[in-house]
Formats: structure tokens, sequence, C-alpha cells
């Protein structure tokens, strides 16, 4: 990190969410902007955009504000400085596994949910096709 700063619009342009979102994210204690400007304008830095970036991921999946803070709190721990070690570490990275398993739980369950609705539209235009025929 550069030093370089972020104000919402620009946040809001490069992680698709809308100002709204981000500050209700802010309020639920997701993401926090790093500072102010004297005019008392949100800033955010990489690492701010980044977490929005989790959390914007995680929300299609159907994860609660409380698993998305739980996987912050988890991955901001393991890249704190000192980096625990030992249990707290190996707890620290089960919490992870943990999402990472029940993320792709949901990404199977939306495969198939595609697969279906994919063949539900194959289904209708057979039909509109076999009634378009008969005209």
């Amino acid at each position: 990190m550069d030093g370089t700063y972020l104000q919402i619009g620009e946040v809001a342009a490069r992680t698709e969410l809308s100002l709204r979102t981000i500050r209700h994210y802010e309020e639920t204690g997701l993401v926090v902007p790093s500072a102010r400007s004297r005019g008392g304008f949100r800033l955010y830095t990489e690492t701010d955009v980044e977490r929005l970036m989790v959390v914007r991921r995680m929300k299609p999946l159907g994860f609660s504000l409380e698993q998305m803070r739980d996987l912050l709190d988890a991955t901001d721990r393991l890249d704190a400085c000192p980096a625990p070690a030992g249990a707290e570490r190996e707890a620290l990275l089960a919490r992870v596994r943990h999402y990472e398993r029940a993320a792709a739980e949901q990404i199977d369950a939306l495969r198939i949910g595609l697969l279906r609705a994919e063949d539900f539209a194959r289904t209708l235009r057979s039909r509109l096709g076999r009634d378009t025929a008969r005209s």
C-alpha cells in the first residue's frame, strides 16, 4: 500500500457495490474506512477494498453478516504482525477452511440449480417450438 486513499465513489465503482451497501457494511462493522478527509469524506485503502470484495463474494453464497465478520476476523488475525502460531494459528486456519468448504457446497448447489433452470428453459423452448410449428 502506497498511502493512496480512495473515496467511497471510487470504491463503489471498483467493487460494484452501491454507496448505500458500503455504508451499511460500515454501520455493521464489516468494513470501516481507514481514514476521513478534512471534509469528513470516507477514505479507503486497498486493504479496505479487499475486505469489501470478500463480503461481496460471500453475500450471493448466502453467508450471514455474522459469518462474514467471523471470516474477516480470522483472516485479519492470520495476517497480523506478528502472525499467531501454534494452536491459535491452527484454529484460525480451521475457521477459514470451514468457510471454504461451505462456499464449495454452495457452488455445487448453485450448479445444480443452474442445470435445472437450463433444462426448464429448454423444455419451454421445445414447447414453444411445437406450438409455433402448428400455427
